[in-house]
């Protein structure tokens, strides 16, 4: 009895594993590229809410940035 029980688990659990797939909860990563006068300040509070130096740091952190400066035409990945 414990043995059918167990192999019904175990056959519940490898089709669920089949059937599950990735939900892409935080989407695709948007890239932006910096136009004149462009901050990372500017950036951040245009496309996250809350706390923008937060999203700074996250921006920085994505991108392997040591500080906070941008170059026009530079590519910015925003996690």
């Amino acid at each position: 009895m414990f043995g059918r029980i167990l192999i019904l688990v175990g056959l519940a659990v490898l089709a669920w594993s089949v059937m599950a797939h990735s939900s892409q909860a935080h989407g695709a990563k948007q890239v932006v590229t910096v136009k004149p006068y462009d901050t990372l300040w500017s950036i951040a509070s245009r496309h996250y809410g809350g706390d923008v130096r937060d999203a700074i740091w996250r921006i920085e952190r994505a991108n392997h940035l040591q500080s906070a400066d941008v170059s026009v035409g530079q590519k910015i990945v925003l996690p």
